[in-house]
């Protein structure tokens, strides 16, 4: 398999969409831990990936979101390396030798400002989530959802441990100041501070569907040089009938993947309510 850097130097490149909502086809309880299912039920979790393996994806992502030991509530190292790993393997089944895997990292959950949690815990939970998802096989570390520039910043340093290339994600979404984080970060500031802190790609995903999607990304290449990733939703969530619904179908969204790539993401994938019907879409408009 040839370097993941390389490979994005120049081509387009599909990633694949999102996870835990297609964890509710195979029914996922409410208010259960998706990672846990690695272990439990890693037949599920492989046969999410092939799915999109099959659509076309060209790297997938971990089922680790929520794999951080703080996020998991779980004080046994071992246990969460061992969940990590599971996720990698799990992914790396599916992806094979052809497809890269991507191992998720998402927030703690915890507010640093708020004394949830210290600098070097946070530090040290993140490199022990990394430190399984290498040694499951992971190709790629990608720190997604962040709103926490500092947390994001932490999770990088972590990153850099491990010799993997990294991508570095923020959530933005539009208000009377533009497009910023839940946190109050500009997307200038966070490109920046990716930047100068080593990040090898710089992303944006969920939070907005495609259309505002399309726009961050132009604001995020007008401020840096570096590989972009975008991923956005299938629209917002909505609730209808007692179900989460998200509107943008994949004929919509995939009608609009030349113009995200025209506003400067080389990369492109989904997140929230995004099926691999969209990535098969997104496919076709990318390599047609």
């Amino acid at each position: 398999m040839r370097d993941f850097l390389t490979a994005i130097q120049s081509n387009l490149f599909l990633f694949d969409g999102g996870f835990g909502t297609q964890l509710q086809k195979y029914n996922l309880p409410s208010g259960q831990v998706p990672e846990m299912w690695n272990l439990e039920k890693p037949q599920v979790i492989e046969q999410v990936h092939r799915e999109y393996v099959e659509a076309g994806a060209m790297a997938v992502t971990t089922n680790s979101f929520g794999g951080s030991p703080f996020k998991l509530k779980c004080s046994d190292k071992d246990l969460c390396v061992r969940i990590n790993k599971a996720a990698a393997e799990n992914a790396r089944r599916a992806a094979g030798e052809k497809v890269y895997v991507a191992g998720s990292v998402g927030p703690t959950g915890a507010i640093l400002m708020m004394g949830d949690i210290s600098e070097q815990e946070m530090y040290d939970g993140f490199k022990i989530q990394i430190q399984g998802l290498r040694d499951g096989g992971a190709d790629i570390v990608i720190i997604e959802t962040m709103s926490d520039l500092q947390e994001a910043i932490i999770a990088l340093c972590a990153a850099k441990e491990f010799d993997l290339p990294i991508i570095l994600s923020m959530t933005f979404e539009p208000g009377n100041r533009g497009f910023r984080t839940m946190m109050g970060i500009d997307i200038q500031t966070f490109v920046r501070e990716a930047g100068e802190n080593g990040a090898d790609v710089v992303a944006t995903n969920c939070g907005t569907g495609i259309e505002k999607a399309i726009e961050i990304t132009r604001e995020m290449r007008r401020n840096t040089e570096l590989p972009i990733l975008c991923e956005p939703n299938a629209g917002l969530p909505r609730v209808q009938d007692g179900q989460t619904v998200y509107l943008e179908t994949p004929s919509t969204m995939a009608v609009l993947i030349p113009q995200l790539i025209e506003a400067g993401a080389g990369l492109v994938g989904g997140c929230c309510g995004t099926t691999p019907e969209h990535i098969r879409l997104f496919k076709l408009k990318l390599f047609s």
